[in-house]
């Protein structure tokens, strides 16, 4: 699994835009092969700083998505921003999910 995080730093008034922007790629890109997520988030202390956090199933389905017209259009953001985006790629070998709340009922069993 590859996990992709994007850090933009929108010039204030530019921030809806960029916002909108980024809102506007989660449907289409969740619909493209390899796509396991796609979300957008906001920095709840600084709302002018978003993360796009994606996960891909492979390496070849990022490279087919990052050479796609919808990703020429967030590096096209570039001049609503107050520095360059940030985008840091993680190889993931292995993932598990946990039920915190069933392993927090277990100890209080034990």
């Amino acid at each position: 699994m590859i996990i992709v995080r994007i850090t933009m730093e929108a010039l204030m008034e530019n921030r809806t835009e960029i916002m909108q922007t980024l809102l506007s790629m989660i449907e289409p890109a969740e619909k493209e092969k390899g796509c396991l997520s796609y979300e957008v988030l906001c920095n709840p202390e600084d709302n002018h700083i978003f993360s796009l956090i994606e996960e891909w199933d492979t390496r070849e389905d990022l490279v087919r998505h990052m050479r796609s017209d919808r990703f020429r259009v967030l590096l096209g953001t570039k001049s609503l921003l107050t520095k360059p985006l940030e985008m840091k790629i993680h190889t993931v070998s292995r993932s598990e999910v946990v039920n915190v709340g069933a392993s927090h009922r277990r100890k209080e069993n034990l």
